[in-house]
């Protein structure tokens, strides 16, 4: 709005930084921050980046052959988990959507862990303890409903350092687009800047909730300005820009360690393949977009750049790739070994003492056994 009535004057002005440091065609903009500069993790984060995607394609090839229930893959997108693991310290807690796999992994997650809840398995949200991933949150597919739950661990987190005079652990909530647009995250973000809590609320915008574009679930110009409805500093990445992706994680995460506040961060990046395995996005998503994301892909230009320093040769990708694969077989292994859980165990898990009006519904499933020829 623009006005000349004297009456009338500008009381806020904001603005969304987009920060990109690795381009597309695998140009450099600008400095590269410190971690950038050590080969070592370098070749980590691609590894972890290219082991995502060796996990994804198992596990969509297990679901397509029956052993595995329904999978959310995260094709396109695995700049944005692997950042996540390898910024957060492993006191902090993660408190995912579904497509973060390898943050996941980086902090300790086996990936036979992922295959079972997917394949309807509780026992796979049981994360081993010592790793970092034993205080974190499992995968939440119902959309936004974790974000709140992600305020709440951050207030008692806070709680909880101060009284003990500790460093500020630092509570990171992901989630889709599709997600900013439920009454659960507005709610989330409304109440982190008034309590002031240790908390980055992470924007996975792959351009599409389901099979509704960005433009028809809000008139925002960005996602990143929701935050500022709730008073918190908003900011895109180029989500498939690993370098930018984890240096921009970094500093959210240092001002909230350090009592700055909360941040939203939006990822642009792009869902190179359906939904999950029960959407075909053929049915709404033109094919020629879809071939010009893959030119942005994010493994495509993070290796071309690695070769150009000479930090990566075809040598390294052929045992990445034969490593990988053995790894992701093995798990794949591993969780077919695993002997499914009675039927009675879909109430072990819901409280810590099982209230009367469900014992009597657990000892009538536990009386009628497995169904035959089936878990």
């Amino acid at each position: 709005m623009t006005t000349t009535d004297p009456a009338t004057r500008k009381v806020a002005s904001y603005d969304i930084y987009y920060t990109q440091i690795l381009n597309p065609d695998a140009s450099i903009n600008g400095e590269l921050p410190a971690f950038a500069r050590d080969p070592q993790q370098l070749r980590a984060m691609y590894a972890l980046m290219v082991q995502t995607r060796l996990f994804d394609k198992k596990a969509v090839a297990l679901q397509r052959t029956g052993q595995l229930g329904t999978f959310a893959a995260a094709l396109g997108q695995e700049a944005i988990g692997v950042a996540i693991g390898h910024a957060l310290k492993q006191d902090d807690v993660f408190i995912p959507a579904y497509r973060e796999y390898g943050a996941q992994f980086a902090r300790g997650v086996p990936m036979s862990d992922i295959l079972l809840y997917w394949g309807g398995d509780e026992r796979g949200m049981d994360y081993p303890q010592g790793t970092a991933a034993y205080h974190d949150f499992p995968l939440s597919v119902p959309i936004s409903t974790h974000v709140p739950h992600a305020i709440g661990v951050a207030y008692a987190t806070q709680m909880q350092d101060r009284k003990a005079g500790r460093e500020a652990r630092v509570v990171l909530a992901s989630c889709g687009d599709g997600a900013t647009s439920k009454g659960d995250f507005y709610e989330a973000v409304s109440s982190a800047k008034v309590w002031n809590l240790p908390i980055i609320f992470l924007v996975n915008n792959n351009q599409w909730a389901i099979s509704m574009r960005s433009s028809r679930q809000t008139g925002a110009q960005t996602f990143a300005q929701k935050g500022l409805a709730g008073g918190i500093n908003g900011e895109q990445v180029d989500g498939n820009d690993i370098i930018a992706m984890r240096l921009v994680l970094e500093r959210a995460i240092q001002r909230a360690r350090n009592g700055e506040g909360p941040s939203l961060i939006e990822a642009i990046t792009y869902r190179l393949h359906d939904h999950t395995t029960a959407d075909d996005a053929r049915r709404y998503r033109p094919e020629e977009e879809v071939q010009a994301a893959w030119e942005r892909c994010p493994i495509k230009r993070y290796k071309a750049w690695l070769e150009a320093q000479g930090h990566w040769t075809a040598a390294d990708e052929e045992t990445l790739i034969s490593e990988g694969t053995a790894s992701v077989e093995a798990a794949a292994q591993a969780f077919r070994n695993v002997t499914p859980e009675p039927p009675e165990a879909i109430f072990d898990h819901l409280y810590a003492t099982l209230p009367k009006s469900m014992q009597w519904q657990r000892d009538e499933v536990a009386a009628r056994g497995p169904v035959k020829g089936g878990h």
